[in-house]
């Protein structure tokens, strides 16, 4: 049976339709047409869809939308922030997956962003094995992680350098 749900995405309340069980992903990419949030495996195996519901990490792929109603729901598009002012300047963590080219194909980074995201407001200056256990649970398949890493780590000086300025 189809319902109305009021979703908080990137600052914004969203009344969607769908059944209790939708996946949140349908929601995000179809409905909402915020097509950062990749969908893989649909099984949580590869971090594709990742997203995060309360700052945490969440897979959107098997995340029912009845789960995250009320729930504060961040995706790669509001990375750079919300409001008004989202995207009108590039997050760290995308300023430095630039500068270090740490994506080849692309096709994982916007789960990849939003782990290390979640990561850098727990944790604002990760060993390089914190980051790595971070990120786990992301498959890369064109080899870029050496490089993903690298940026995660630029990214947590740069946040750290803003913070002590």
């Amino acid at each position: 049976m189809t319902q109305t749900y009021t979703l908080v995405i990137n600052g914004e309340a969203r009344q969607v339709q769908a059944t209790a069980d939708t996946p949140l992903i349908y929601i995000l990419r179809n409905q909402l047409g915020l097509k950062g949030t990749r969908y893989g495996c649909g099984l949580e195996q590869c971090g594709c869809c990742t997203i995060l519901i309360d700052g945490e990490p969440a897979y959107a792929c098997t995340r029912a939308v009845d789960s995250a109603e009320g729930r504060e729901i961040r995706t790669v598009e509001g990375l750079s922030g919300v409001g008004s002012d989202a995207g009108s300047v590039d997050h760290p963590l995308q300023q430095a997956f630039l500068a270090e080219q740490a994506g080849q194909c692309g096709y994982c980074l916007s789960g990849v962003l939003m782990s290390a995201k979640a990561l850098l407001d727990q944790n604002p200056s990760p060993s390089r094995a914190e980051i790595v256990t971070a990120l786990d649970g992301h498959l890369c398949r064109c080899g870029s992680h050496t490089r993903i890493i690298r940026a995660v780590e630029r990214a947590a000086a740069a946040l750290s350098q803003e913070q002590t300025s």
